[in-house]
């Protein structure tokens, strides 16, 4: 019996209402997000820390490393927790990160490349076999209770650290986090606006693929 074109309608009409429901939940879930990565890419929550209360360790979430040589983004994070460092705003320094496919690891270069900037060896931790963010946290969370370390400042990419923060929080780590600062490479190219939007969108894929346990 064919449908009353009324009742058709009405149908219609509800498919309609539930996708508009959808999209206006799916662009207010983005917007919130986008949020939450802009407020932790433009603050510097190590800015408050104290040689008289430092943090426990710093920790330097791992990027691309060319035949045993940190990438220039992987080489600001490093500087920049070498600064971190030198203010003594911890004693520790752990470098986070496998392998990329060759024989190196991101945190045994990273290690080496502090050592060679006269960061004492005994200063640093080298986790060399997390492969994603999620792992990379999960690891530092392992070596935080295996060394007793409390109070944690990560650094990493600016739109890469409400992620970090939430991942490690989840961990039950006691996270602040500081941005590395921008690279010459990065800045006044004709393609930067657009790779600054790719990287805020796989931000808020990745972090809500997490948050529904996708990952």
């Amino acid at each position: 019996m064919t449908p009353k074109p009324k009742r058709r309608n009405w149908t219609l009409r509800l498919v309609l209402v539930a996708l508009l429901l959808l999209a206006g939940a799916a662009f207010g879930w983005c917007h919130w997000v986008y949020g939450q990565i802009e407020l932790y890419a433009n603050q510097d929550q190590a800015a408050a820390i104290t040689r008289a209360n430092p943090a426990d360790a710093i920790g330097v979430f791992g990027a691309a490393e060319y035949d045993g040589r940190p990438s220039p983004v992987y080489r600001a994070r490093l500087d920049h927790a070498r600064q971190l460092f030198k203010r003594g705003v911890a004693p520790l320094i752990v470098t986070l990160g496998g392998s990329g496919g060759d024989q190196y690891s991101e945190g045994a270069v990273g290690r080496e490349y502090l050592e060679g900037t006269g960061v004492p060896e005994t200063a640093i931790i080298a986790e060399t076999e997390s492969r994603t963010t999620e792992e990379s946290a999960r690891r530092i969370a392992v070596i935080a209770r295996a060394n007793g370390l409390h109070r944690l400042v990560i650094v990493s990419d600016g739109t890469h650290l409400f992620r970090i923060h939430e991942i490690c929080a989840a961990d039950g780590l006691d996270v602040l986090t500081s941005p590395r600062p921008r690279v010459t490479v990065e800045a006044g190219t004709a393609n930067d606006g657009n790779a600054e939007f790719q990287r805020v969108a796989h931000e808020i894929l990745s972090y809500t693929a997490w948050r529904m346990h996708l990952h």
